[in-house]
Parts: structure tokens; sequence; C-alpha cells
């Protein structure tokens, strides 16, 4: 990201970047271990599930791919999957991560769309690219794990990156300062998430003519 359109986004939103790649790290490295495979395995998938939503991002806006540029990215997904390796399996159990997942879906969405704004691109596809963001790292993780894709299930997953991602570009261009408007969407992504895990909610499934 050059520093004009770093500048554009703020000192904030920069550090939602990072928690979603820590977030989706932490996923990628759960995979591999729940495979019961080495720590090779689970640094790998926590780096690719971290970053592989803005890294494909990054190629369709035509920007430089952030985490080759950035010291800390890798130090986070490797810190990650060295977390994962030296805890109890049991702290991860349950829906821990699901909670933390629905905050760094939100956050990654809204600063995928942040972020391809202040690159110049127009706003219905810079919203596409905050769900790119958000989702395509879960979406290797899955294919590489052989677990069914996120976009295969009927949960709300992606509709929660697209509110959040979406909500994002037109608060900002009905022209709300970029940190409420940051704020706003990715609350309500959360909280569409939060709906989806507590309750069970699902978009009702495509039955054909009848």
């Amino acid at each position: 990201m050059t520093a004009s359109a770093l500048a554009q986004l703020g000192p904030a939103l920069p550090w939602l970047d990072l928690f979603g790649i820590a977030v989706f790290a932490t996923s990628g490295a759960l995979a591999a271990t729940k495979a019961s495979q080495t720590f090779v395995t689970a640094a790998f998938f926590a780096l690719i599930t971290g970053v592989g939503g803005g890294s494909v991002r990054d190629l369709l806006i035509g920007a430089p791919v952030f985490w080759t540029h950035d010291p800390l990215v890798g130090v986070v997904c490797l810190g990650a999957a060295l977390l994962i390796w030296l805890t109890p399996q049991r702290w991860w159990h349950g829906q821990a991560l699901d909670w933390f997942d629905a905050v760094g879906l939100a956050a990654y969405a809204v600063f995928g769309a942040a972020k391809s704004m202040a690159l110049g691109i127009p706003p219905v596809p810079a919203a596409m690219m905050g769900v790119v963001t958000a989702c395509v790292g879960g979406i290797i993780r899955d294919v590489l794990a052989g677990e069914p894709s996120i976009l295969m299930r009927p949960e709300l997953y992606v509709t929660a990156a697209a509110l959040a991602s979406g909500l994002y570009v037109l608060l900002t261009f009905a022209g709300l300062s970029i940190w409420p408007a940051a704020a706003i969407a990715a609350g309500a992504g959360f909280m569409l998430r939060a709906a989806a895990i507590g309750w069970k909610l699902r978009l009702p499934a495509y039955r054909g003519r009848r």
C-alpha cells in the first residue's frame, strides 16, 4: 500500500488487517493440528489462511502483495502457529474460535474494502474485494484440509462479510468519515455472524422448480 493510500485509511484501520490475519492464521493452524500434522504444516496452513484473501485482493486490484513488504505479517502467522502448537487442545474446543473468527471476518472485510477504495477501485468492486479479503483464505484452508468449503455451507458467513464491506462502502460514499464508517460496518458484520453462531441462522437452499 502506498503512503498516501495508508494516510487515507487512518492510523487505526491497518491494525484491523493484522487482527484479521492473526485470527485466520490461528484457524489455519488449528485445521492442521486437528489432522495431527507437523508444525511445518501448521505454519504453512497459518500463513496461507492468514494472507490468502489479502493476496488475491492485491493481485486483482494491481497492488503490491502486502505481506511480502510487511515484516510483521509473517511473524504474526508463525506466532499463531506456534501458539496453537504449544497450547493444550482443550483451550480451542467449543465456539471460542468461532467468536474470534467472527470479529476477524468483519474487520478483514472492512479493511479489504477500505484499501481497495483508497487505491481507486470503484465502490461495487471494492465491496467485492472486501468479501474476497475476508473469505478466500478460509476457502483455501478448507480445500487443503479436505473439509467442505465455507462457500458450500448454508451458514451466514460470506453474507456477514458482504454486509460489513458493503455497508462500509455505502457509508463512506454517503460522506461519513472513514473510522466511524469502519466501526459501524464491522459491528454490523460481526452482529450478523454472531447471530448465525448463536441461533444457527442459515440462508435458504435452492430447491429447484416445483
